[in-house]
Parts: C-alpha cells; structure tokens; sequence
C-alpha cells in the first residue's frame, strides 16, 4: 500500500483483509482508533490508525483474545505490542516472497 496522509475505511479494509463494518465496530470499541472525518462525513484514517487496526487485528486474530483483554493490553502497552505486531507483518512478507520462490523454482 502506498503511503499517503489518509486513507478511506474500503483501502484499510482491503489492506487488513476485514470487513468496513468490522473496522466500525472496532472504532466503537476502541479509543485508540478514531479516524477523522472528511468534510462529507467519510472516515479518514491516518498511517498511525493503520498501525492500530493492524494492532488490534494481531490482538483478536492472531494471539485469539477477547475483546476486552485486547482493550486492556491495548491500552497499557502499546508500544511494546506494535513492535510485535510489525515484526509479525515482516514476517509475513518475508514468508509471501518465499512462498512466491518456491513457485517458481517448482516451474524449472
């Protein structure tokens, strides 16, 4: 994804591979993430939302929390969860480029 300044709620959702509506219900239930408004009302969030919603997805998701645990580590340990959170994300792109090697080492 490029950087930009903001993005609308349909590229985060795609990024993030979840529904709009999922990122709306976070927004309600999270107060670190709270995306601005345009002047017509749209949600427009920032590269540090991302990284929230990408937090916050790595909380419920990935280590499997519920709600209102991923809340309260959210709110207490930001940091150290964001730096967990992105080396996840390398990870993952580390492991896309393997994955797309070895397709096509196996077409040799």
């Amino acid at each position: 994804m490029e950087e930009k300044l903001y993005y609308r709620i349909k590229d985060i959702a795609e990024f993030v591979d979840e529904n709009p509506s999922t990122l709306r219900y976070w927004e309600d239930e999270f107060k670190e993430l709270a995306p601005k408004r345009g002047a017509k009302g749209r949600r427009l969030y920032t590269p540090r939302d991302l990284e929230t919603v990408r937090i916050i997805k790595f909380l419920l998701r990935t280590k499997g929390m519920h709600i209102s645990v991923a809340k309260e580590q959210l709110s207490r340990n930001f940091q150290n969860i964001s730096r967990r959170a992105e080396a996840l994300h390398e990870l993952e792109k580390v492991r896309e480029g393997l994955n797309m090697l070895l397709k096509s080492l196996s077409k040799l």
